[in-house]
């Protein structure tokens, strides 16, 4: 093999997988954890698909010790997991739960043990529903009372945790909780999902202020998004229009204010007095300096104009002719495009910015054959095609410092429930027993190797 055929990463990029903690620890109801969000919204019928509630999910939280084992046998270099914040604070703030931020403890040593990066995300959608009841996110109070629980899991794990991540994909967390209602808390109120999208961002922007007063200088901070390709579904000038409005949405709308310390002038104008809940000094407190930007990147969007669209008479299609997971179109030449674009349209201004590809994963109906052997090879077509674009963009001088598979394990996956298996780890939700996927033995042959070959046939 030449070097030419082989895609080597720097050294020290982190390797890693990732998880969240509702989709993963199950014991929802032990060691003084609150309800959150997705308790109430799982056990609402018709919500999930078949019923499915993360009540047990992957029984995480009493296997968590077998679980690192398995990190250890994958040879990752970083686990991105995140805290559940109703087991920190059970009403959401207010007195402390010392046997929940304990857990996350003896979670962070183990890791630090076996040589893996613990890489913290302090809300991944969890929202405890002491706080939903007292408005959730649309209500500005949810932000102070973030940066309060930032600040609280800082004091304990700031000595043995690097890197630390606000939120994951508040735009997700906006618009299909408050606009479509697809995910707790299932609203469907535009003014709604336009005031928590804006109270996401400035509880980021709080929380960071928060972090940076506890932590020690070399720790890192950032937030991870949700973001894609926009393409025109045609050339028209309607669809390519309809392709720059969604991007808007989508990329822009979260981006900007981060970056630029503003929303998109095309955005406002769009969605008129709704967006305007901004107060004086919010934006300058949202663009409050981070150190990496994660991103989450599964499949382009291909959009149209369509009048009865939910959103800005844009929809979504599917285009004829690709491949498709269980989920999404196959498009990993969105990897290289994406990273590329958000280097060109932020890097100038923020030089500093490291990325990471913090989610990138497909789902696949697998199951162990007779053998007990499961073998997963279109998520290894996936994954090896979408890191050889991740490398790509590298190469162009895009500063990736690193990679995280969703996911680990076989979980809960929200609204799909048991449905779709994304795991390098293959989970039987009968026994809890653990299988590692011949997706998971590749993915730690190119982390021993810090690369892969270029024309590795699967």
């Amino acid at each position: 093999m030449t070097e030419d055929s082989f895609a080597r990463f720097p050294q020290g990029f982190l390797w890693g997988a990732a998880t969240s903690a509702y989709q993963i620890e199950g014991a929802v109801h032990e060691d003084g954890r609150g309800l959150s969000i997705w308790d109430t919204f799982s056990h609402t019928p018709g919500k999930t698909y078949q019923g499915h509630t993360g009540d047990v999910a992957t029984d995480h939280y009493h296997r968590w010790a077998q679980d690192v084992d398995l990190m250890s046998a994958l040879g990752l270099k970083a686990y991105r997991f995140s805290v559940s914040w109703p087991r920190v604070f059970p009403q959401g703030t207010g007195a402390r739960n010392q046997q929940g931020i304990a857990f996350y403890e003896r979670l962070v040593e183990a890791l630090l043990k076996r040589g893996i990066e613990p890489v913290l995300t302090l809300f991944h959608w969890d929202l405890p529903q002491a706080l939903q009841d007292r408005g959730g996110w649309p209500n500005r109070d949810t932000a102070l009372h973030f940066a309060d629980y930032a600040a609280a899991v800082a004091e304990r794990l700031r000595d043995r945790v690097r890197y630390w991540i606000t939120h994951n994909e508040p735009f997700v967390a906006a618009a299909l909780g408050h606009l479509t209602g697809e995910h707790a808390p299932g609203l469907q109120d535009p003014a709604a999902a336009l005031r928590a999208a804006h109270h996401l961002l400035l509880s980021h922007g709080l929380a960071v202020e928060a972090l940076r007063a506890l932590l020690p200088p070399e720790a890192r901070v950032g937030i991870t998004l949700n973001l894609s390709p926009v393409h025109p579904a045609t050339d028209s000038e309607e669809d390519r229009l309809a392709a720059e409005r969604f991007d808007g949405v989508l990329n822009r709308m979260v981006l900007d204010p981060l970056l630029h310390g503003r929303y998109p002038e095309d955005i406002v104008a769009a969605f008129g007095p709704l967006i305007d809940v901004a107060e004086p000094g919010d934006l300058e407190k949202i663009a409050a300096p981070i150190d990496f930007l994660g991103i989450n990147y599964y499949s382009r969007s291909v959009v149209r104009r369509d009048p009865e669209g939910l959103l800005l008479e844009v929809s979504q299609i599917q285009p004829p002719g690709s491949e498709y997971s269980q989920m999404w179109e196959i498009y990993p030449a969105g990897m290289h495009e994406l990273l590329t674009r958000i280097w060109t349209d932020y890097g100038k201004s923020h030089p500093e910015l490291r990325l990471l590809v913090t989610e990138n994963g497909i789902p696949v109906a697998d199951a162990p054959d007779l053998d007990g052997r499961v073998r997963d090879p279109r998520r290894i077509r996936y994954l090896r095609d979408h890191i050889l674009e991740a490398h790509r963009a590298l190469e162009e001088g895009v500063p990736l410092d690193g990679y995280f598979v969703w996911s680990l394990l076989d979980n809960f996956e929200w609204a799909y429930g048991y449905r779709m298996r994304f795991g390098l780890v293959y989970v039987d939700f009968d026994t809890q027993a653990r299988t590692i996927k011949d997706s998971g033995r590749w993915y730690a042959r190119v982390i021993e190797a810090n690369g892969l070959p270029t024309d590795e046939v699967v």
